[in-house]
């Protein structure tokens, strides 16, 4: 399967960003995604397997839990297949940079301290 077969299902997208702090419990992920997504919990297990072995997640069993966690190898793949198209965004990107920059600026200009 391509990363971005993986990485276009919003379930697993999720599943990702909350193990993006690092690792988690099985059951507390199944939990938080059966809450947001309405699905159950062998649904949300389907998902942990389809990133397992896809390498997007490891896991290991600590006592009677199984601790999900975040390969970055496969992410890595993805991000370096985008890197030919971040000239269409990162200028885009750096000019928002400045201009944020330049409205702090003038607030902090506009309000001086007393």
């Amino acid at each position: 399967m391509h990363a971005f077969d993986i990485l276009g299902d919003p379930v697993r997208r999720r599943l990702l960003e909350l193990l993006s702090d690092g690792e988690r419990p099985a059951g507390e992920l199944a939990a938080l995604i059966s809450e947001e997504f309405g699905i159950s919990q062998p649904a949300v297990s389907q998902h942990l397997r389809v990133l397992r072995e896809n390498g997007f997640a490891s896991v290991r069993p600590e006592g009677t839990r199984r601790l999900y966690a975040v390969r970055g190898e496969s992410l890595r793949e993805a991000d370096a297949w985008l890197s030919p198209f971040r000239r269409h965004w990162a200028p885009k990107l750096a000019a928002l940079e400045t201009e944020i920059a330049r409205g702090k600026r003038a607030r902090r200009n506009s309000n001086p301290k007393e």
